[in-house]
């Protein structure tokens, strides 16, 4: 699994960091998400097509490994 974050697009709402606090963080000066991992371990992959299905902004995708 690789993945990609748009953060232009990101509006700050956290949902990701919530859902996969080991792959997701959030800029302290804007608040926008961080990938921390974009080829997050395989014991993450759930929390992760989770968070880049409710993020509000669509600011997180997945590229591949579907």
């Amino acid at each position: 699994m690789e993945l990609r974050v748009d953060r232009e697009r990101c509006i700050g709402a956290g949902m990701c960091v919530l859902t996969a606090p080991r792959v997701f963080d959030q800029n302290d000066e804007d608040g926008r998400v961080v990938p921390l991992d974009t080829t997050p371990a395989p014991e993450w992959e759930s929390a992760v097509r989770e968070a880049a299905q409710i993020c509000p902004s669509g600011a997180i995708t997945i590229v591949s490994g579907d």
